[in-house]
């Protein structure tokens, strides 16, 4: 960025663009954080993000990326809002090198609270007593609590 004020765009990466959450319960928040990296040489400027649903928090304002460093975008996700299969999308805005805008995109299952019997998503995913820890495994270098159909 010169005097001149122009933002020349950049090339970025975010890890795992696209995710699948494993089941929550209905009132449990969950952080999402997703991490950008910016693979340029000049900064990235993140102008603006725009979420699908009003159950998404994060800290406004403007982000900058130096080139070659990495940062994360952390949202907070309140299933309470939401029950089902539900499905958001994340459109940040910025410097880009192909495009002005780039997609995130997540979708979880919001399971009703269990008031008398724990069911399946109580007991095997959420490991509580009497359920079982095997389903919670750690699945290498990403977070347990999601998966990816493939690389993005």
């Amino acid at each position: 960025m010169a005097c001149s004020g122009r933002i020349e765009p950049t090339s970025a990466r975010v890890v795992d663009p696209v995710r699948h959450y494993y089941p929550v319960v209905a009132g449990d928040r969950l952080t999402i954080a997703y991490e950008i990296e910016n693979t340029g040489s000049n900064p990235l400027v993140i102008s603006e993000i725009q979420t699908s649903c009003g159950c998404l928090a994060y800290d406004e304002g403007k982000r900058i990326i130096p080139a070659g460093d990495k940062d994360s975008v952390v949202f907070s996700y309140d299933s309470g809002k939401n029950h089902g299969r539900v499905e958001h999308q994340i459109r940040l805005y910025g410097n880009f090198e192909s495009q002005s805008v780039m997609l995130l995109e997540f979708d979880v299952e919001v399971v009703p609270r269990s008031e008398h019997t724990q069911d399946y998503e109580e007991t095997v995913v959420f490991g509580h007593p009497g359920g079982n820890d095997a389903a919670r495994e750690d699945r290498g270098d990403r977070p347990s609590n999601y998966y990816v159909d493939g690389e993005y």
